[in-house]
């Protein structure tokens, strides 16, 4: 075999990954789920484990949208009068109407003149930050920024980066000095709500400093922000982390449609310039396909219950549920950190731990995700634990009960 080199240096570097504790190995199978019954939220069959139930602690179906009979019903009915997928990629004819309506509705619910849809926020973040960056732009990031971020700044090689400690304005505000001197442009670029920590940051003290700063640069400093854990799940009315904060409107907002809103798929929201731009410009909006039709259908049924008066009350159910579940937490003498999103960090600290508790959860038939190094740094080990408007208080106790057996 051609590959049997391959194969073999690709088998040690495995080894390598195992003996290090870095090897994530094989995925939990879900295959099937059980509805909500009295005082319970569903349950979750995964294959091996018959016909046991478990409670999923580890979803980032903020909302429960992913169950609600009336996006299914929507999505089936689309998919009936358009089919399962797109059929090419936009600028051909992969088009839909669905698509348009999705992005004019994003475009109102953030009250930005208009919006894009790609395929996921990974690829939204991958695709725009690359065409806004010339040889004469400097990228300002928070250090603890998502993966896609991180990789999407290396994509684009701006002449210069800078980064900066996690949510420390004061650096920030240097950093913003430093590049002012050789760069014509700035981009800043962070994080909504940080997903392995469940904190924000904050935007409106952001904001101001991309104020303060625009005129130090020829082309402006501008913030680009991904929200993907913050919409849908935070603030009062879910608009994230701009709502919770009090900021003025990023200049492009990221988020997804495969968190709070149940759905697949992601967008910006920005400028109508700007998005005329990236529609011309962006690869990963250019030549690849979108989401289907039916997504498109079922992510906008999504939009319009979240902007309603039933959901205010999810979000006010999730914000209750929240708050009773880091109390729990700190109750039993574990860990956390401040915040009312709904990711809630029990900070372990060490990866055997970690891992066993994450193992010790299982066994009581709960779902919750440990986060080792690399993922988080070292001493930062976690259980990350995600609640969900589907919780109900029942099951916040059932994991606080679970966890109660192994508090120190």
């Amino acid at each position: 075999m051609t590959t049997r080199a391959l194969t073999k240096a690709l088998a040690a570097r495995l080894e390598e990954l195992l003996r290090a504790g870095r090897l994530k190995g094989s995925e939990a199978v879900i295959c099937g789920f059980i509805a909500a019954g009295d005082d319970r939220g569903p349950r979750y069959l995964l294959e091996g484990e018959g016909e046991a139930p478990f409670l999923r602690m580890n979803s980032n179906n903020y909302l429960g949208m992913a169950l609600r009979s009336e996006v299914i019903a929507v999505e089936e009915a689309a998919a009936a009068s358009y089919g399962v997928g797109p059929g090419a990629v936009r600028f051909i004819s992969g088009t839909w109407s669905s698509h348009v309506a999705l992005e004019r509705r994003l475009a109102a619910f953030h009250a930005r003149p208009a919006a894009m849809l790609f395929s996921s926020a990974y690829a939204a973040i991958m695709g725009i930050i690359p065409p806004l960056v010339t040889d004469k732009t400097a990228v300002i990031s928070d250090e603890l920024n998502h993966n896609c971020i991180i990789n999407a700044v290396a994509l684009a090689r701006p002449a210069e980066k800078h980064i900066y400690k996690h949510l420390d304005m004061g650096e920030l505000e240097r950093r913003l000095e430093t590049a002012a001197k050789s760069c014509a442009r700035a981009i800043m670029v962070t994080d909504g709500v940080f997903s392995m920590r469940g904190d924000h940051a904050p935007l409106d003290r952001i904001m101001a400093l991309a104020r303060g700063y625009g005129s130090a640069f020829a082309e402006g400093a501008i913030v680009v922000v991904d929200d993907s854990h913050g919409v849908g799940a935070f603030g009062p009315s879910g608009r994230g982390s701009e709502e919770f904060t009090g900021s003025p409107r990023a200049d492009l907002l990221v988020a997804t449609l495969g968190k709070a809103f149940g759905v697949n798929g992601g967008y910006v929201v920005a400028e109508e310039i700007v998005i005329r731009y990236l529609r011309e410009t962006s690869p990963l909006y250019i030549y690849s396909n979108p989401i289907t039709p039916a997504e498109a259908a079922a992510a906008h049924k999504a939009i319009d219950i979240v902007d309603s008066p039933e959901g205010a009350a999810l979000l006010a159910h999730l914000r209750k549920t929240t708050a009773r579940f880091k109390a729990g937490l700190i109750k039993l003498g574990f860990e956390t950190l401040p915040g009312e999103h709904p990711v809630v960090p029990l900070l372990v600290r060490d990866t055997e731990r970690t891992l066993a508790l994450v193992s010790h959860l299982r066994q009581r038939s709960i779902l919750a995700t440990g986060l080792t190094y690399p993922v988080v740094p070292k001493g930062d080990e976690e259980i990350r634990f995600q609640i969900s408007a589907d919780h109900t208080l029942a099951d916040i106790d059932t994991a606080l009960e679970a966890l109660a057996d192994v508090a120190a």
